[in-house]
């Protein structure tokens, strides 16, 4: 690797105020990154491009104190401060262990779905503590396009070879856009920009201490921060699918929605799917890796197909196993696309309660659970009618309930299924008994209610059983 005499020369130990056995240089294509001891230090490359300027020793230094400010709101342990080398500024990080960041660990098979679900309510609740915006240019519709114009022009200069297939993917992000245009719009006016991460990829999230803790957002573009909060988690969305791991791909977003309830975000999502594959496809073209580059076209054009929409309820009382297989089914899922809509989280979001709260079951009278069924019928339809295979997790004991979510398949000539659950009486008190850190609040008491009013599946029911 080639350095600038700068960088060269802070390969030297003797040059830190701490204990440095060897100095280690990781480069970017707008930095380098130095691993001296316990420490890491990041300066920024004097690069001017389209999306960056750190052309003046100024403007590097106001992004470095930008990038600890804007990085200490989730990783304050990690951003220390901001230090100089002969008056070259550089972000003085804790270092940490690089086999312990995301990407390192989903390669090696080592990243699980519990650690996805603590990734999810994580930005669920940074997106929500992130400061929003409703007057300023950035997340209206026409930027989002303008973005990824910008980015098939480019790469119409970078990758001449692949100018049929950006062909086909300018035209259906064009066609995309227009289909979605008013739901981008009505984000915007709602409060879903906000100021978030920006670059929430693998390699952008480090496990410590069994935490999931995401580094390195983008400091030095606004516009490239404030974003819909759907283009954020579609960025983590397509980093799993992209290093093979659909089904936790399919959890995370499953987790993701269960904490924020943002449902609407799925309108727009395949939108902004397609164009983060798009950025690191221009990102490869850029290193002048084509053979990368094609691979994340390729993955765009898939993002821009849906599946085959499917409507599946599950059917049995509480312990039964119905929330267990519905978890099966949402990491097998191979398009990473089922949504999953459990009766006992959409409770608790009508009464303004999070999923972990516990209501001492003041929330589940016959009232609430009429109103609880109808908001799963009506979500349920939304999410379809964005394009998302549904699977709802909740008892439908009676024929009526299962009846009515049969009409919204059959509205939509779509495929409906039935997932009963059953174990005997004995087992399901026992699971109930020992049942902890779960929406549901079934006791046994509860148990023994539903099974005085169970309707068991009629022969046409069974007949579509899965």
């Amino acid at each position: 690797m080639l350095l600038p005499p700068a960088i060269a020369a802070l390969l030297d130990p003797q040059r830190y105020p701490h204990p440095v056995d060897r100095v280690e240089v990781i480069e970017t294509h707008i930095s380098w990154v130095l691993l001296a001891g316990d420490y890491a230090y990041k300066m920024k490359k004097p690069v001017t491009l389209p999306f960056v300027d750190y052309g003046s020793v100024g403007r590097r230094r106001a992004c470095c104190a930008a990038e600890v400010s804007l990085n200490r709101r989730y990783a304050a342990g990690l951003y220390l401060d901001v230090v100089d080398f002969d008056g070259e500024p550089a972000v003085k990080m804790l270092r940490f262990d690089e086999a312990a960041r995301l990407d390192h660990v989903c390669a090696r098979g080592e990243l699980t779905p519990a650690h996805v679900s603590d990734l999810a309510r994580t930005i669920a609740a940074f997106h929500a503590a992130a400061d929003t915006t409703i007057d300023s240019p950035f997340g209206e519709p026409g930027q989002a396009l303008a973005a990824a114009n910008e980015n098939f022009d480019e790469l119409f200069a970078l990758l001449p070879h692949e100018a049929e297939r950006l062909g086909r993917l300018r035209a259906w992000t064009a066609a995309e856009y227009a289909r979605r245009r008013d739901a981008m719009a009505l984000r915007k006016a709602g409060g879903f920009v906000r100021e978030c991460h920006g670059d929430l990829h693998l390699g952008n999230m480090v496990l410590l201490e069994g935490r999931v803790v995401p580094f390195d957002c983008i400091e030095f573009n606004d516009g490239l921060r404030w974003i819909d909060v759907a283009s954020e988690v579609a960025f983590t969305w397509v980093d799993l699918i992209d290093h093979g791991r659909p089904g936790l791909a399919c959890w995370l977003l499953n987790e993701w929605l269960t904490w924020s309830g943002d449902f609407g975000a799925l309108a727009v999502m395949r939108f902004y799917a397609a164009y983060r594959a798009v950025v690191r496809a221009k990102i490869a073209a850029l290193r002048g890796d084509a053979t990368e580059a094609a691979g994340y076209l390729g993955l765009a054009e898939t993002l821009g197909v849906p599946p085959g929409l499917t409507f599946t309820i599950t059917f049995g009382l509480s312990g039964s196993g119905k929330t267990t297989a519905s978890s099966a089914r949402l990491l097998a899922d191979e398009s990473a696309s089922t949504i999953r809509l459990r009766s006992d989280v959409e409770r608790k979001r009508l009464f303004g309660l999070a999923p972990d709260a516990d209501s001492a079951g003041a929330i589940y009278t016959a009232d609430a659970t009429a109103r609880t069924y109808g908001r799963l019928e009506t979500v349920s339809g939304q999410v379809l009618d964005d394009g998302w295979p549904v699977i709802v997790d909740a008892a439908c004991l009676k024929r009526a309930e299962r009846a009515a979510f049969r009409a919204i398949a059959e509205k939509r000539r779509i495929p409906f299924a039935i997932l009963a659950c059953d174990a005997p009486v004995a087992e399901l008190r026992r699971r109930l008994r020992q049942r902890t850190s779960d929406a549901s609040e079934a006791t046994v008491a509860v148990l023994d209610e539903q099974r005085a009013w169970l309707e068991p599946l009629d022969e046409s029911e069974t007949a579509v059983r899965a």
